[in-house]
């Protein structure tokens, strides 16, 4: 078995209504859907954070892999990527390892596949077949009439509602407004609405300096927050803010190192992608069982992505935590059995071989439409001020 051909596809993945984060309005993800085609016929799939990764992709890792065996994951690596130590990713260029992530998720599949084994059991098998996820929330513009959550008690009923119609339990969500005073006064009401069994966990993403955030996790910890990503910029300021909360912290840059030096973040949040494939965010995660630090997946992604967080958490027992889930926010996917729904908090994890899903030819087609005609989504469009990016910290 050979590979025959790479597709690379640029998507836009839209947000059902656009929600408030630090840097501005964020209405969607744009991503790229590999294709990786084998002479027997068997087709991986695979998905790239950013619409860039399609250049990378098709001039530097094609040409390379071409007529190459794909159960050869280790030999692919080689080929396509420059050494780095360790589990670490921040000795060579990101960019060049998250595209190529794409492409080693997609010689999972086609292992999976030719094997006729879901991905979990090739990772060693299932811990859990079901998977926990939180609901996201936070303030949104309105869509329609979607969306329109602008005040801390709209946000509270947008939380009640999903529990009282889904039984969500798990929920997180942003605070990061210039001035927290609405976002403290959403999360009090929040655990008023929830109860104290509601899991509450929360991002920041950079938005506060130290000062700042000490203010902000006097008034919050009494509220029983699981876990606060990203309140400040550094893990430097994070080890600062340690001594005045015993609030967890979560962090998405995935540096052991500095984590074990500095007693911070409890825990990494992080997507496939960033690691350089499923290979080594298997390492990676072992490598936090053995500091004892936590480890949970990332949010925004197609089904494509989110099959591989639910196969790696089926595998790992240390994925203890809820990972992050947009999947009530999306209305759109290009897998056939998506977007992902929780029920009481979970998902199943699929059971066919490889990733367990099915790219849909039309739902690909419609979403790379709205890529082509409408440009990348812009994660950093200030709405206060047109034209200008946001400087952090806001406060």
């Amino acid at each position: 078995m050979k590979i025959t051909a790479i597709r690379a596809t640029p998507v836009n993945i839209p947000l059902e209504a656009p929600y408030l984060w630090s840097y501005g309005t964020l209405d969607g993800f744009s991503k790229t859907i590999v294709e990786v085609e084998t002479s027997d016929g068997i087709v991986g799939l695979g998905e790239g954070p950013s619409p860039a990764n399609v250049a990378t992709i098709e001039k530097n890792f094609t040409p390379r892999l071409i007529g190459r065996d794909p159960i050869d994951i280790q030999g692919a690596e080689e080929l396509c990527l420059p050494h780095w130590r360790g589990v670490g990713t921040i000795d060579i260029d990101l960019a060049t390892i998250r595209a190529f992530g794409a492409i080693e998720m997609a010689l999972w599949d086609i292992r999976g596949k030719a094997w006729n084994q879901p991905l979990h059991a090739l990772l060693g098998g299932a811990h859990r077949k079901a998977i926990a996820f939180t609901d996201y929330f936070g303030f949104r513009e309105a869509n329609g009439n979607i969306g329109g959550e602008s005040t801390p008690e709209a946000v509270a009923d947008y939380c009640q509602g999903l529990a009282e119609t889904h039984g969500t339990t798990m929920f997180e969500g942003k605070v990061s407004t210039a001035d927290p005073a609405a976002s403290i006064r959403m999360l009090e009401l929040l655990r008023q609405r929830l109860g104290p069994a509601a899991v509450l966990r929360i991002d920041s993403n950079k938005a506060y300096s130290v000062t700042e955030a000490i203010r902000i996790a006097r008034a919050i910890e009494p509220l029983d927050i699981r876990c606060w990503e990203d309140p400040v910029a550094s893990f430097e300021d994070m080890a600062k803010l340690r001594a005045h909360t015993a609030i967890r912290f979560s962090v998405h840059t995935p540096d052991i190192r500095r984590a074990a030096a500095l007693g911070v973040p409890d825990a990494f949040c992080t997507d496939v992608n960033v690691h350089g494939g499923i290979g080594r965010t298997v390492r990676f995660i072992g490598a936090c069982e053995a500091m004892g630090i936590d480890f949970w997946c990332y949010s925004g992604d197609s089904g494509i992505a989110s099959a591989a967080y639910l196969h790696l958490a089926a595998a790992h027992p240390h994925i203890r935590e809820p990972s992050q889930s947009l999947f009530r926010m999306q209305p759109l996917d290009v897998i056939e059995e998506g977007p992902f729904r929780p029920h009481v908090n979970m998902v199943a994890v699929p059971e066919g071989p490889g990733l367990g899903v099915t790219l849909s030819r039309d739902k690909l087609a419609h979403c790379h439409r709205l890529f082509r005609d409408h440009g990348p989504h812009d994660k950093f469009r200030d709405p206060d001020r047109p034209g200008l990016f946001r400087r952090l910290p806001l406060r």
